[in-house]
């Protein structure tokens, strides 16, 4: 016979909530986006493979940074459409001569991120750039869209 110690309800259901807290996350993500980009993300929602996309804005630009490890640059798809930036591409599979993997436990195949923007860019002034398996694209801000400063008279 095994003795388990005693847990207290609530601690011991932390984990369980705690699931249910990241799978309404994501199916709240699900729903925010548009329904056109959706088709990309529903395939997504519980395989896992989906970067990590941080969204920062300052005065003049908004600057999505998005973790690619591992790819190459020529694999990276990114558009700009009503206002939603859409970062997509593959990773794809390397096997070395033969080998038989053990353990496989980096994502392959594709992927596709959505993102409404918080405000109108520029399409035209878009850049991107790659380095060291982070995407850094620079969407400069509409001039109707920056800040502006109204004197008094």
């Amino acid at each position: 016979m095994n003795l388990i110690r005693y847990q207290t309800p609530e601690l011991a259901s932390w984990g369980a909530s705690n699931r249910w807290s990241t799978l309404r996350d994501e199916l709240d993500s699900f729903f925010e986006l548009p329904f056109w980009s959706n088709v990309g993300r529903a395939g997504q929602l519980f395989t896992g493979w989906s970067p990590a996309l941080d969204l920062y804005q300052s005065n003049d630009n908004v600057v999505a940074v998005v973790e690619l490890p591992g790819m190459r640059k020529e694999d990276i798809d990114i558009s700009l459409h009503d206002n939603t930036l859409t970062i997509s591409g593959e990773r794809k599979h390397e096997s070395k001569g033969g080998e038989n993997a053990e353990r496989t436990e980096r994502y392959v195949g594709t992927f596709r991120r959505s993102i409404a923007l918080p405000t109108c860019v520029d399409a035209k002034k878009v850049s991107a750039t790659y380095e060291d398996g982070i995407l850094k694209v620079s969407l400069p801000k509409a001039e109707e869209a920056k800040p502006k400063q109204i004197q008094v008279s």
